[in-house]
């Protein structure tokens, strides 16, 4: 290695846009579950496949379907 190096000449990233950020979330047991034995059918780590199925959903403008629980008639009685 050299003891110093020149950048001047340097420029910078052009795809440091498209990179990736770390961030936290929060996933229940059951969808790390699912992925992570999905992961090891495919050879990949999980992380990669749960990002690749979230920018999919991106990319098709996906939104999920969601059906919350009703309530049961002796809870609404209750109130």
């Amino acid at each position: 290695m050299r003891s110093e190096y020149d950048f001047s000449q340097s420029r910078k990233n052009p795809y440091a846009n498209q990179l990736k950020r770390q961030i936290t979330i929060r996933l229940d047991i059951t969808a790390v579950n699912y992925f992570k034995e999905l992961s090891a059918e495919l050879g990949m780590p999980y992380q990669n496949l749960i990002n690749l199925f979230l920018r999919d959903c991106a990319m098709r403008k996906r939104r999920p379907v969601i059906q919350w629980p009703r309530e049961s008639p002796k809870r609404a009685a209750v109130r």
